[in-house]
Parts: C-alpha cells; structure tokens; sequence
C-alpha cells in the first residue's frame, strides 16, 4: 500500500525529515541520513558558507535529497525573509523553513515576527514551512496565511523530552487541512512513533541523531519508529478502558 506525504506540490516516500548540523563529521552525517531513509533535508544558511571554498553541505546533498533552506538564527521578521531570499538565490529553490526565534534561552518562536514573516514570503512565492509553538490558533493563522504545512514544537529546540503536550498536537492535527510535522524535542525513537501515532503528518529532527553516541544506528531506529508510528495510526489502536476484557471468548469453555 503506498503512504506517501505530499507538501505543497512535491511528494515524498519519507515521513521523516532530518537535519544537517552537529555531526561529528561529514561522513557521519551522510551516512545518518541514508540511514534515516529521509528525502528532505534542512539547512541552515546562516552557519555555512555557499560562496565556494572546500566542499559545501549544500554540495555534498543537493544531488541525493531535497533540500530545505531554514533561517534558524533570526530574531525578526526582516532577517529572517532576507535569509529566505538569500537562500532562494544560493540554491535555487524557493522552499523554506521558517523560524524566527524570541529568544535565546528558551528558542522558542516569536509568533508575531513569524506571522509577519510567513505572510510576507508566501506572498513572494515562497513555499514556507514554519517552525512554530503547540499553540492551534497560531497554527490556524499560519494556515491561513497559506503555509505549506505547519511545524509546532514537541519540546524546546534540542531538549530530547519529547511531546510535552500531545494534546495540543492532536487539536492541531484536528483544526488545519496542511500537514502537521512535529519540529523539535524528539529525542528517540518512541518519540517519533508517538507523534505519527497522534496522526502527524511527519517530524524534522536533528539533535537527537546528531548528538547521539551512535548516530547512524539512532537514524536507522528513527526510520523504523516513524513507519511503525503511521502504520499504527492507520491500524487504529484499541479503546482504552479502565478494567479488564479477555482476549480469549467464554463461550465452549471446559466446565461453563
């Protein structure tokens, strides 16, 4: 049975999305994302260099995977649309991951610079993807605004916790036709498996596979948690209820 996730006018055989930072080295993060199985990966064109000079991210990638500028870094709205048109022109493509962050400690995002953000690069052509909080009036006007999907936190950037709220992410899931990516605190396998349960559409992560002490094996569990995760949201789990039911039938029981 094909299950694909299709953003905008591209689909894609991968509900996982990775990220490009904070490997220990280039191999290592090449081989992470084949063992990942992901098709989309982001990068971050404030922190590499796209004017030449040794071998690029964007070199190393753009034949084998979709990339996906992000403005991870920006504080306003102005930044981070120059960044989007910056990475527009760098690799040609006019997809992008929109964040626009409030703060340094928390990096969780500034809604207002984001909104402000988002309407101005979709109305510029750009297809925006926008990382964004667990809040589904944001998400709505995000949608509104024409976002190819919306990304709301799991958890603080880099924290490994997990969703903190699935509630929320549930409402999301409920409330906008776009698809719904969790971008952001997973931090294992169970993580991811629980977000595509919840009925998202995919996740973006990167620190819990770049950070791990076995990289290439954490994409590989990753990879298997998000297809076990759909397949499971597609089977439709079992009713939760407060006492217990045999599995096995009475009737034609020995003595009854």
């Amino acid at each position: 049975m094909s299950d694909t996730l299709t953003i905008a006018d591209k689909t894609f055989g991968s509900r996982l999305l990775i990220g490009s930072s904070g490997y220990p080295n280039h191999q290592v993060m090449m081989d992470a994302i084949a063992a990942s199985g992901a098709e989309i990966v982001t990068v971050a064109i404030r922190r590499i260099n796209v004017t030449g000079g040794g071998e690029s991210v964007i070199e190393m990638i753009g034949d084998k995977y979709h990339i996906l500028p992000n403005t991870a870094g920006c504080y306003t709205a102005r930044d981070a649309v120059l960044t989007a048109q910056l990475a527009r022109e760098a690799v040609e493509t006019n997809w992008i991951k929109l964040e626009v962050i409030g703060d340094e400690e928390t990096l969780y995002p500034d809604v207002e610079h984001l909104l402000a953000a988002a309407d101005e690069l979709v109305k510029d052509g750009f297809i925006v993807l926008p990382y964004c909080s667990d809040d589904p009036i944001t998400c709505r006007k995000l949608a509104d605004i024409g976002c190819a999907a919306v990304m709301p936190l799991g958890a603080p950037i880099g924290s490994g916790m997990g969703l903190r709220n699935p509630y929320n992410i549930e409402i999301i899931r409920d409330q906008v036709s776009v698809p719904v990516i969790v971008d952001a605190g997973i931090g294992t396998a169970s993580d991811a498996a629980i977000a595509l349960e919840l009925g998202c559409d995919a996740i973006l992560l990167n620190t819990a596979i770049a950070k791990a002490r076995d990289p290439i094996a954490m994409a590989t569990a990753m990879n298997y948690g998000v297809k076990a995760g759909r397949l499971a949201y597609q089977a439709g789990r079992i009713p939760r209820k407060l006492y217990a039911e045999a599995s096995s039938p009475k009737a034609g029981m020995v003595g009854g």
